[in-house]
């Protein structure tokens, strides 16, 4: 039986327990939220039953109504020993912190829904108090963005793999066949000249050499590029340092075929001399 690496995390209402969970799966956690307390024992059995493909675990666990305390307390003793870390994370914020986000959420308290939210955020720290007491990390949240919890459980949970890299992907496209919904950073290069008036360019895609050269000879295409590797120079440490996992950068042109095909392999080139690891996809590249 291999151990687990068990993180549990609970708290109040609002204080970013979602966020939290988010976190620890971009971290390659394997992630369950609202695990019934009284199935723990035996969904860490199941775990040790996929062969130590399982090591991490973070467990969104919520027992205001489902568990009497001590039953929650015996069940953990149980957990560890039979050898598992397990570590508690309470997350919990000011009052008026937590009314401003019910209200700015526009949802009622959960435990008390048809009273006024300050009821039942003081009704829920009451009841919270004792598995607060067993905790063995509290974080305020009370002034805290989302992108700085990330850090903070990013730091008090530093893994050994080494820091933490974005997942770069290059996508290109045809702006006749409709921009791409799932991307962070869009760049127009229809302003290049276009081998698609080139007869003997014309058929050809911008992974061929002969266009890739008539692309790039463009010194508007070399100022352009030029501007943004600076710009994902300075960019990409700065998505690393806020934790996220995926940056998807994608080119478009007219077509897709030509433009967006040569700079965006020259991007990825530029990137991969950076020390990045970057995947490509041609979107459109064999549509008429």
């Amino acid at each position: 039986m291999s151990a687990l690496n068990l993180v549990i995390i609970s708290g109040l209402s609002g204080s970013g327990k979602t966020h939290a969970l988010k976190f620890f799966e971009d971290e390659g956690y394997f992630c369950v939220d609202n695990l019934p307390v009284a199935l723990l024992p035996t969904f860490v059995e199941l775990c040790n039953q996929q062969g130590g493909e399982i090591k991490n675990v973070a467990l969104g666990i919520d027992i205001r109504e489902r568990v009497f305390f001590s039953d929650f307390v015996s069940i953990l003793d149980r957990v560890k020993a039979l050898g598992h870390s397990v570590e508690l994370v309470f997350l919990e914020a000011k009052e008026e912190v937590l009314v401003r986000r019910f209200s700015e959420s526009r949802r009622p308290h959960p435990l008390l829904p048809h009273l006024p939210v300050l009821e039942g955020v003081r009704f829920e720290r009451e009841r919270m108090t004792e598995l607060r007491g067993q905790a063995d990390r509290i974080i305020d949240t009370s002034d805290l963005t989302v992108h700085e919890l990330k850090d903070l459980l990013a730091r008090q949970f530093k893994r050994e793999e080494g820091p933490h890299r974005l997942t770069i992907s290059l996508v290109t496209f045809g702006f006749k066949f409709g921009v791409p919904y799932d991307i962070d950073l869009l760049f127009d290069v229809r302003f290049l000249r276009n081998p698609f008036f080139v007869s003997e360019l014309k058929p050809l895609t911008g992974e061929d050499p002969r266009v890739r050269t008539y692309v790039l000879s463009d010194p508007d295409a070399i100022a352009f590029l030029g501007l943004v590797e600076g710009m994902l120079k300075f960019l990409i440490p700065l998505f690393e340092r806020e934790r996220r996992s995926y940056l998807t950068i994608a080119l478009g042109c007219t077509g897709g075929r030509h433009r967006s095909v040569a700079l965006a392999l020259r991007l990825r080139d530029s990137l991969a001399n950076m020390g990045h690891e970057v995947t490509l996809v041609h979107r459109d590249l064999h549509k008429a």
